[in-house]
């Protein structure tokens, strides 16, 4: 579960590297934890609103696992019992709770566990301005949940849910807005039984796009089971059988997409960096000549980017470190190979709608096919490994030697990167070269001299 294992306060940290996920009614992801969580973050993010008698708007969306109710209403009572008025958007994206915390709300809870099986759920909050929490807050956040529960003071929080949305255009509205018509396209989408099952296709066919829908029921039962960003193969085979001009894949959560071309072959998202990065550069935008990306990317990016005279600055792997490296250079965008995509001008976190509708209306504006865009990075092979070893190896002499030994054999055409599992003993040999067979070979090399 790339969100980590949850555990307990006092035996591990809680947050993941996405919120907190588990299995669902577990030992640890409980209406109880819901409960609590709930409760603490109002209080540590909204204490002193809360102190003052007002009542600060939460809004809660999720995606369709059957847990998801559940942990709605333990979470809608977190809030209230301490004050907060709560509304509840029911099934929507990531983004669209982000969204609406940024619009009109104090604070913000998405119940999912992403591109994970249906038995899982989780927990992530987004603070006031739409933004994921820091690792002080969410440790603040852990250190309440030892506390005795507070209650609201002269009234506990109001069902908001049938109440006045807020001045401004709704999500959908939003994302339209931020393209021109995408008549004359044909897609395919595959909503993986998710959050964006009924909403995406919608929104491609509001902006004139031609739509074809698949794994898009709904059916939280099934959610990412064989379809979706991380199963993008039955999307493949439809958009070659329907002759379609591209094909979207959102995961459970639909805060990514992956894409695939006319041809049915899945386009990196480094490659989706690459054109999206270009797209900037060709309309002169503020900041154009900067990218964010992690030290995964792949060095075909960089290699595409700096043909482009576009800086590619690098972040450790998560896309709440992309996004904090953005803000921090105030840059516009920046993402992961995964299909996590940040547009600042736009949104406040990866969007996977987003995402897709702007590789659309670059095929739109430049009546180019999507393999021609995708084509601007040529991706260099790549092999990871993953060796068994104490998470320090990787920085013993021996180690470093040998690192620098086949960096320099490899030269500007290669990278080698060794990254330390963050939850096992495991450190991840990373090797990218001119051909498979030499990425395979000098990977084999580091492997064994970090396992000795």
């Amino acid at each position: 579960m790339s969100g980590g294992k949850a555990q307990l306060a006092g035996t591990a940290r809680l947050f993941g590297t996405d919120g907190v996920r588990g299995l669902a009614g577990g030992d640890v992801l409980t209406a109880e934890l819901a409960f609590r969580l709930s409760a603490a973050a109002a209080l540590e993010l909204l204490g002193e609103e809360l102190s003052r008698g007002g009542h600060p708007l939460v809004v809660i969306g999720r995606d369709t696992r059957p847990s998801g109710p559940m942990l709605e209403a333990a979470a809608f009572a977190g809030f209230a019992s301490v004050g907060c008025d709560v509304a509840r958007l029911g099934v929507v994206p990531t983004p669209a709770v982000a969204y609406e915390v940024q619009r009109r709300a104090a604070l913000g809870l998405v119940i999912s566990a992403s591109h994970n099986p249906a038995p899982d759920n989780g927990l992530k909050l987004f603070a006031a301005g739409g933004s994921k929490l820091t690792d002080a807050q969410e440790d603040a956040i852990e250190a309440r949940l030892g506390q005795p529960p507070a209650q609201a003071g002269d009234r506990p929080g109001e069902d908001r849910t049938e109440g006045a949305p807020g001045d401004g255009p709704t999500y959908a509205e939003h994302l339209l807005a931020t393209v021109g018509s995408l008549a004359g396209l044909t897609v395919v989408v595959d909503g993986a039984q998710g959050a964006a099952s009924a909403l995406a296709p919608e929104v491609y066919r509001a902006a004139g796009a031609q739509v074809h829908a698949i794994h898009c029921d709904g059916d939280g039962w099934r959610i990412n089971a064989g379809s979706g960003a991380t199963h993008p193969e039955s999307l493949a085979a439809a958009v070659v059988e329907r002759g379609a001009d591209i094909g979207i894949a959102h995961d459970g959560d639909a805060d990514r997409c992956i894409v695939v071309d006319a041809r049915g072959r899945v386009v990196n998202g480094d490659q989706v960096l690459g054109l999206l990065a270009l797209a900037r550069k060709d309309a002169g935008l503020p900041g154009s000549d900067v990218l964010v990306a992690t030290v995964m990317s792949n060095l075909g990016l960089h290699l595409a980017m700096r043909d482009a005279e576009i800086e590619v600055v690098t972040t450790a792997v998560g896309d709440r470190y992309v996004l904090e490296a953005m803000l921090a250079g105030d840059h516009r965008l920046g993402g992961e190979q995964s299909g996590h995509v940040v547009m600042r001008d736009f949104a406040t976190t990866g969007d996977g709608l987003l995402t897709a509708l702007q590789v659309m209306d670059r095929m739109a504006r430049t009546g180019r096919p999507l393999a021609e865009l995708a084509d601007v990075v040529t991706l260099l092979p790549q092999v990871l490994v993953n060796v068994r070893a104490a998470r320090t190896r990787a920085q013993d002499v021996d180690v470093l030697e040998a690192v620098a030994c086949e960096s320099a054999l490899l030269g500007q055409d290669g990278r080698v990167l060794l990254r330390p599992s963050g939850t096992e003993e495991l450190v991840r040999v990373m090797v990218e070269a001119e051909t498979a067979e030499q990425a395979q070979a000098v990977a084999d090399r580091l492997a064994a001299v970090v396992a000795s």
